[in-house]
């Protein structure tokens, strides 16, 4: 292996470690949230400031890198990065472990755009486009892998190992960096940093990931988010006008006069809403309503992931032969199709799914593989390094409206969900012949686990218990004795009034119990349709603009033009 390749391998660990740690945390939340004694909103952010940071601060620092060194840089972030996932992984309190991720974002925010420029320019230009395949191959099996490898660390080595695992890697590319890269760096002449256009991409990127991950909680309609989206405006119109008017633009604005970028950025968030979608809310379903474990739910969404491995690499190598237009036209089919299938298929079917996780990981593995090269088309310089920064900002924005739209969407319909369990189950109780005691009981027991729990925990709501049934003898018996004043009459009569009362009490409870059963055995009917229906429906509703994806790839060449 020659010198050069050793240099982009080095470089794909740090693209791989950056953007799996996008999405390796979602499916251990629940463990953390008992780990940690914190409530889920506060979790949330752990979550959030990973995204936001990298998204906001992904393109200036990419800048800072090209005019003070690189590789010297680079290192600052790999170092960043290794001190935020050791503060992750031993964090005592939420407020530990949201410092340490937010450490981890400034890293990966210094180390993302730096391997993409050094990978690249560590290359002789005939050999550029293998390259990119590989590094644009590098970051869609990441952040594919995320929950994967997230569910089985969790399983084997506790929450903490998410974190801790990247310490061996991040060593190991600190110590080939010092191997494998030039330190000398000559500062450009007259380069300098776009103060403003920092200050405003950032401002733009920061409300708008913000206001995208925290709308569902805060509420689309509050004066919080309602002010974000304004800023987000307001800062991207503000930006376009100060690009279009200083010397050296933070992103050159002749980037999107290219169509393949302009096609590429816009497929890299499309493509990436539909897999991350798949990938956040499957393992969801598994473990909320299927009972799965964190471990079984990573290895039943594994089938996307090894599409992606397998697709990504080859698809980047197709491009000469098929030419961009027909490459892109095919990923976006399956997965066009893919969501298709998700719309009428049986989600209790896991074999069903498996045909919508091979779908759409073939298609994203066949968009995102060559993606990274289309972006770069026959850039150089400047453009070239900014080109690869901004599309890894497009692509956390995919990121970022996958979590806003799907989870918004399923909070939702959860919510509604609980409603017509409700509903139905008041209709079912009415209907029924059993003592008005037993009604109200039943159903305050399913409202109070409807409110305190998933709704999948109704369906397990009990019958009259036999200590209860103790209890309604004696307190029966003892009205009884009462209102026929027995207290002091024969201890055989009072034997014979007890046996009267436990034998009527008994049949009651058998007949009151038999329509519970009935009770029972609807709500769980009902909340397995009302919960499958919670999950299923927004992939059914994003079906039409799956196809609609397909139009994008009029932006790119056919094969004639492309090799011209």
């Amino acid at each position: 292996m020659n010198h050069s390749m050793r240099i982009v391998l080095t470089m794909a660990i740090g693209i791989f470690l950056c953007l799996l740690d996008t999405t390796v945390m979602n499916i251990a939340l629940p463990v953390m949230q008992t780990g940690l004694s914190t409530s889920l909103t506060q979790l949330s952010w752990a979550l959030n400031v990973y995204t936001i940071l990298f998204a906001s601060l992904t393109i200036p620092l990419g800048r800072l890198a090209d005019i003070y060194g690189r590789s010297r840089l680079y290192l600052v972030g790999l170092s960043l990065f290794l001190i935020g996932s050791l503060s992750s992984g031993l964090a005592a309190n939420v407020g530990w472990l949201i410092a340490g991720r937010g450490l981890q974002s400034l890293g990966a925010a210094i180390v993302f755009p730096a391997s993409m420029t050094i990978g690249i320019q560590s290359v002789a230009p005939e050999k550029r486009t293998s390259a990119i395949a590989i590094l644009g191959a590098t970051q869609g099996l990441a952040a594919a892998l995320g929950p994967t490898i997230g569910g089985a660390v969790t399983q084997f080595f506790g929450w903490r190992g998410i974190f801790l695992i990247n310490v061996p890697f991040v060593i190991l590319a600190f110590i080939l960096c010092l191997r494998l890269l030039s330190w000398q760096h000559q500062r450009p002449v007259g380069e300098r940093l776009d103060l403003w256009g920092s200050l405003l991409s950032m401002t733009m990127l920061f409300s708008l990931t913000l206001a995208l991950v925290k709308g569902d909680d805060w509420g689309w309609t509050s004066g919080a988010i309602i002010g974000l989206a304004v800023t987000s405006i307001v800062a991207l119109d503000a930006f376009l006008f100060a690009e279009a008017h200083v010397d050296q633009p933070m992103v050159p604005l002749a980037l999107f006069k290219d169509r393949q970028f302009t096609g590429s950025a816009i497929v890299t968030v499309i493509a990436g809403v539909f897999m991350v979608a798949i990938m956040v809310l499957m393992p969801s379903y598994f473990t909320r309503v299927m009972g799965k474990s964190e471990l079984m739910a990573a290895l039943m969404i594994t089938p996307t992931s090894l599409m992606i491995f397998i697709f990504s690499p080859l698809s980047g190598f197709l491009l000469a032969k098929l030419g961009p237009r027909l490459v892109i036209f095919s990923g976006s089919l399956a997965i066009a199709c893919g969501y298709g299938w998700l719309s009428i298929l049986n989600p209790r079917a896991y074999w069903q799914l498996v045909i919508v996780f091979v779908l759409v990981g073939m298609g994203y593995g066949i968009v995102i593989g060559p993606i990274t090269v289309l972006a770069a088309g026959k850039l150089t310089g400047k453009l070239l390094t900014a080109s690869q920064s901004v599309i890894g900002v497009f692509r956390q924005i995919g990121t970022s409206l996958a979590v806003a739209i799907f989870v918004s969407a399923l909070s939702t319909n959860l919510v509604t969900a609980k409603q017509h369990i409700w509903q139905s189950t008041q209709d079912q109780v009415a209907s029924l012949s059993m003592s008005a005691q037993a009604k109200t009981d039943t159903l305050a027991t399913v409202k109070t686990r409807l409110k305190q729990a998933e709704p999948s925990t109704t369906a397990s709501t009990q019958g009259i218990s036999a200590a209860k049934t103790k209890r309604l003898v004696k307190t029966n018996y003892q009205a009884v004795v009462k209102k026929q004043q027995l207290q002091h009459a024969p201890v055989a009569v009072q034997h014979q009034v007890y046996q009267q009362v436990q034998q009527k009490v008994t049949q009651t409870v058998a007949h009151d119990n038999r329509q519970i059963k009935k009770v029972v055995h609807h709500v769980k009917v009902k909340t397995r349709s009302e919960l499958d229906w919670a999950f299923m429906w927004p992939y059914r509703l994003a079906m039409p603009l799956a196809w609609l994806m397909l139009g994008c790839t009029l932006y790119f060449e056919r094969r004639s033009d492309y090799l011209a």
